[in-house]
């Protein structure tokens, strides 16, 4: 799978966010520069397809189709969209995450579940308090849980402190197995991972293949289609979408873990598909209404 952002930008004159172009695809990790408050979130949410962009246009394997995209990135942590309140207890940012998977999600299932992946101490802690590295290695592992996910959107994980190192390991480990990532981060994480030479940090942002504008009729009506759902406005920053059913950026447990998570965690097996719900309209300021209230760490 490949992402592609041709020349995407969001706001009057870009002030939401300037035009860039960015690529990432399965097997590797990538960085992309956000800063201000609102722009990393408005970035995560154009690059997963919960944003319609003003300008320029996101493809997914060389078609434009906001729903695969919805469907198969899983935005997470993304301030005010889909990061968990700082006052919930990790064992309830799970249990939720758990509950959307489709397996057992009970606060019994939490704690195990936290127990298997190693942070079974953390269950009562609110995950404002958590280690930035814990924190992301817990969402990102929710956010595989959903059937489907194919890659992951994380959304400045330097802004919970901590040495980037930490949190890039733990990226470059989801690559290794498989899957699409994409980090957005501020200029100084991004100094400090290309200092870090061991890491091999490499920022998404590069030389893009020219985009095929006449795509064939089919393509151009499921990409209407798609973006029917979107809000136009791009002034505000994004807000939190409506409650849904169609979420991604959520950690998700390997989907190649089998098993019946109402009784043994250790291997958790979604049986719920993703629903593609066309009341995804409701969101404001342009997002998709592919997450709930309260959020946990990823929106779907």
């Amino acid at each position: 799978m490949r992402v592609t952002l041709h020349d995407v930008s969001k706001g009057k004159g870009g002030q939401a966010l300037p035009s860039m172009s960015l690529e990432f695809h399965s097997g590797a990790v990538r960085f992309a520069l956000a800063e201000t408050e609102q722009r990393p979130s408005v970035l995560g949410l154009i690059a997963s397809g919960r944003m319609k962009p003003d300008t320029g246009r996101v493809t997914i394997d060389g078609t434009a189709n906001n729903r695969m995209l919805r469907r198969t990135i899983a935005l997470v942590d993304a301030p005010d969209v889909s990061d968990p309140h700082a006052d919930i207890t990790l064992a309830g940012v799970v249990g939720e995450e758990l509950m959307f998977a489709g397996v057992g999600a009970t606060p019994l299932h939490a704690r195990r579940w936290l127990s298997q992946l190693g942070f079974g101490e953390l269950a009562g802690v609110p995950i404002g308090n958590v280690d930035p590295a814990a924190r992301v290695r817990i969402l990102c592992e929710l956010a595989i849980l959903r059937k489907g996910t194919e890659g992951i959107v994380l959304v400045s994980p330097d802004r919970h402190g901590g040495s980037p190192d930490g949190w890039w390991r733990i990226a470059s480990e989801f690559a290794d197995r498989g899957y699409a990532m994409l980090v957005i981060i501020g200029g100084s994480a991004a100094v400090a991972l290309e200092r870090m030479h061991e890491l091999e940090a490499i920022n998404a942002s590069g030389p893009i293949e020219p985009l095929v504008l006449d795509a064939p009729a089919a393509d151009s009506a499921d990409d209407s289609a798609d973006d029917s759902d979107d809000v136009d406005d791009a002034s505000a920053p994004p807000v939190e979408p409506d409650e849904s059913d169609d979420r991604a950026d959520a950690p998700r447990a390997d989907a190649e873990h089998g098993g019946n998570a109402s009784d043994d965690l250790e291997s958790p097996s979604p049986e719920t598909d993703d629903a593609d719900s066309d009341d995804d309209a409701q969101a404001a300021d342009d997002t998709d209404t592919d997450t709930h209230t309260p959020r946990n760490g990823a929106e779907r």
